[in-house]
Order: structure tokens, then sequence, then C-alpha cells
């Protein structure tokens, strides 16, 4: 005789709602303070490379850090720094690529935005031009040749990027072969400088799934709630075989483009629509309306926020950066391959 389970009470589905909605604004937080210190070295001189910001997008990258889980595959893009302390990147990781230290997980030797761990599922981003798309679809492929089963990948991008050849060629593999990947689109209304109304004339970006025979959602990305509910929703339905998903969600970029860009071109009036929310600000009013926290636990956890960012930097700041003169060049992975080590 089979017992039949009984179903969650509300009361834990409301405690669940809580403690993930809570452990998603925190990353938002720690996200957005310790860009903002990056953007402060930035200006100071001590970031080499470009600094690009996810203000406005941290809801819809943590959502999808926390949604995926160990084992899982995640290609984050460039303004996905919430999604990488969600999935398990170390601050110290980000700092210390973004100010060179040897002791980062790119050694120093690579652009600061093309860090990952490739061994524990965080892949270093190629470009955010729906590169990154076919890498994921093509793991996924080789885990199935090898009989892994029960992981999901996923990637992001922006509006601009579902335009592009790389698009079109890895999500058509992951529709046909059914991969378990997540498609999470941030249509924050222009590529670089390029509006929405001059890349795509459909008129939801959700559209294009139809011809891919994928499923797509759509989701306010100014909404934690939304993007948590969405994701894991998402992230599910590839886990248990129901192939590919889109998600795409409307926000606003709260920044330029990077650092060295005013956003001078952005329409000021998408400002005052509900696009231009700050989704951490929309956060903290959800959680002091449900009464989860008060002012002074939100400040507390802002001033640790601040105290992580700190410390990573100072550790950092103490670490050699690499000598052209000294540094053994070969990539660790190829170790075999280099000169002199091949048999005459």
């Amino acid at each position: 005789m089979v017992q039949a389970t009984a179903a969650p009470s509300v009361s834990a589905e409301a405690s669940d709602t809580k403690a993930r909605f809570l452990a998603g604004y925190r990353w938002m937080q720690l996200a957005r303070v310790s860009e903002e210190k990056i953007a402060s070295l930035y200006r100071g001189g001590k970031i080499t490379g470009g600094v690009f910001l996810g203000k406005g997008q941290e809801a819809l990258s943590a959502a999808t850090g926390m949604a995926l889980r160990k084992g899982d595959v995640f290609a984050p893009l460039i303004r996905d720094q919430a999604g990488r302390l969600a999935f398990g990147e170390t601050l110290l990781d980000g700092v210390r690529t973004y100010m060179g230290s040897r002791l980062g997980p790119m050694r120093g030797r690579d652009g600061n935005v093309h860090r990952g761990r490739p061994l524990e599922g965080l892949l270093p981003m190629i470009s955010h031009l729906g590169a990154m798309l076919p890498v994921v679809a093509g793991i996924l492929l080789g885990r199935r040749f090898r009989g892994i089963e029960g992981t999901v990948g996923a990637t992001s991008l922006g509006d601009g990027a579902t335009s592009t050849g790389a698009f079109h060629e890895g999500l058509n593999l992951a529709a046909v072969e059914k991969l378990p990947l997540v498609l999470v689109v941030a249509n924050n209304q222009y590529a670089y400088s390029t509006p929405t109304s001059r890349q795509f004339v459909c008129q939801d970006l959700a559209d294009k799934a139809v011809g891919y025979g994928v499923a797509a959602h759509n989701v306010d990305g100014t909404d934690l709630g939304a993007c948590l509910e969405v994701l894991y929703r998402a992230v599910e339905a590839a886990r248990t075989g129901g192939g590919p998903q889109l998600v795409v969600a409307s926000l606003l970029r709260l920044v330029g483009h990077g650092e060295h860009d005013d956003a001078s071109y952005v329409d000021p009036k998408l400002r005052d629509t509900p696009l231009g929310r700050d989704c951490l600000l929309v956060a903290e009013q959800r959680i002091l309306a449900e009464g989860w926290a008060n002012s002074a636990t939100l400040r507390a956890w802002q001033e640790d926020a601040h105290r992580q960012i700190e410390e990573a930097v100072t550790t950092t700041m103490r670490e050699p950066l690499p000598d052209p003169n000294t540094e053994d060049w070969c990539a660790l992975a190829s170790r075999h391959l280099s000169e002199g080590s091949l048999p005459a």
C-alpha cells in the first residue's frame, strides 16, 4: 500500500518564499556594493580593462544563479555579478581578476570579465554576443554522450545577442537535441546604444521561441520575486525533460554600457516607466512591506557587504601581479603541447 504524501502547508511555502527572497536580496546587495567599489577603483586607475556594471539587472542575475545547483553549468556574462556570487564564485575571485592578481583564477593573464572555474561548472565568458549559447549546448550534449543525467546548463545574453548567428545556431541545436538548457535574455532595451526598434520587429522576444519549438517565459526583470518564480520553474522544466527554456526579462540597464559610457542615448522617458525601476529598491520595499526585516537589519546587511568587499580588496592589493619576464605563459590545460614537451 502506497501512503499518500501530504502537500506542503501554506505556512511552509510562505517560509520558503521568504527565505529564498531574502537570500536573493542579499546576493543582489553584495553584487551592487562590490560593483560600486570596482567602479571606484576603475576611476582611480586601479583596474586594467573595462568595467561593466549590472545595476538594474541584479534580480534576474541572482535568480538565475540561485535556480541552478552544484553540478550544473552556468555561463555568466558581463552584468552577472549577482548570478556569479549566487552560483558559488567567491568575491575574492572577482576582485583578484579585476585587479590582475597572480593568485586569481585567470592568474592575471586575461581580461577581467573572462574569469571562471570550468571544472566547477562556472564558464569563463568568450563574448556577450550569444557566443556562450553554443558552448553550453555543446557541454550538455557532451554530458549526454557520457551518460551524465540530471544537470542543467544556463547562460545569459542581451536583446542584441538574439540577432546573432550564434544565437540561432546554438538554440536550434539545443531544440533539435532537446537539451536541458535555460537561455536567459535580459531585454534591457538597448544593444549597447542601439534601441530594440532597430534590432527586431517582433512584438516580443519570446515570440522567437515559437520558431525553434522551445518553451518561452516572460518576466518583469525588476521584480525579484517574479524572477525567482520563473527561473526556478524554467530550470526545473529543463531538468525534467522539457527541453530548452527561453526566459525573457523586461528591464532597463540603469548605467551606461560600461564605465566609459554615459548612456546619453537612452530615452529619458524610459527611466520613468516601470522598466526603469531599481530592482534592489523594489526588493527592499517588499521586504519592509512583508515585515521580513526592518530598516536596521537592511542597513546591517549593507554594512556587511561593504566589509566583505573591503576585505577582498585589501587582500588583493597585497598580492603579486604577473611578471611578464618570468611568467610561464603556457595554458594549464595544454602543458603537454608546449614547445619541447613532445618526443623528437
